[in-house]
């Protein structure tokens, strides 16, 4: 944890540009994310950050700003533009009563933030993607139908297993079934007081990386639940979510900055 946390030297902490911008996303139609990147002429790695289903949030704000000064650019993209605008809260119970964002309008929005970051003067040409709860399961969706990305970081993304009653037109592949053409590192980091994913599913998930000869890392909590990066939740605990953190910035180091 030494390595990532606190590294800085006083007399020049890394400094950072962040807010809102509009990009030219699937299908052409033009959305809105939040962006943060290092102050300077990098090069820098690149991360898209996959929110989850609580929605384009504070959190995801605060997740690009710590990226970023640890010296990725970052660009959290508003998954749920196409649903209107609102308070997080209200935009997401429109997108649960429509029964969730498409995956294929996820995974075109991931591929363009791809390509954003990709364009950046300050680019090193490598990218990686991110999410937590649905954002996880998106994350590695878009990893392994699109080419490009270096490093893909789950943390416990339901829905990778997925039984076939549980496929839906929105939501139509389980993206376990696609681990043949994951070609990205990923990192997985599940408590394993999960439901959602449980334990089993993660078990199922690392077999069938392993079965496929994936370069993977997984981690697992005890005392953990779903959610316990959350700080402003009970699930929240900090003992688990500083060691995750402290994998996270590991795992980009080796696989995009290196």
């Amino acid at each position: 944890m030494a390595d990532s946390w606190n590294s800085f030297n006083t007399a020049s902490p890394a400094a950072i540009t962040a807010g809102p911008v509009t990009f030219k996303a699937g299908g052409g139609d033009e959305i809105n994310a939040y962006v943060a990147r290092p102050e300077g002429n990098g090069p820098f790695p690149g991360v898209v950050l996959v929110h989850h289903m609580p929605g384009w949030d504070e959190l995801y704000q605060e997740f690009a700003r710590r990226l970023a000064n640890h010296g990725y650019n970052v660009i959290a993209p508003n998954y749920y533009f196409r649903y209107g605008h609102g308070t997080p809260d209200d935009v997401t119970a429109t997108v649960r009563a429509d029964g969730g964002v498409a995956d294929d309008s996820v995974v075109a929005d991931s591929e363009a933030a791809l390509n954003w970051l990709k364009a950046l003067p300050t680019s090193n040409g490598k990218v990686g993607i991110m999410g937590t709860c649905s954002g996880g399961r998106h994350a590695v969706l878009s990893a392994s139908r699109v080419k490009g990305f270096n490093a893909v970081a789950d943390l416990w993304g339901g829905g990778v297993v997925m039984p076939a009653d549980q496929l839906t037109p929105k939501r139509p592949v389980a993206p376990i079934d696609l681990t043949a053409d994951l070609d990205a590192p990923i990192l997985g980091l599940f408590g394993n007081d999960d439901q959602a994913p449980t334990p089993d599913q993660v078990n199922q998930h690392e077999a069938a990386l392993k079965a496929a000869g994936k370069n993977y890392e997984f981690h697992r909590y005890d005392g953990a639940g779903h959610a316990f990066f959350y700080y402003d939740r009970g699930a929240y605990r900090w003992e688990q979510a500083m060691d995750g953190w402290a994998k996270i910035f590991a795992f980009f180091e080796k696989n995009l900055k290196g």
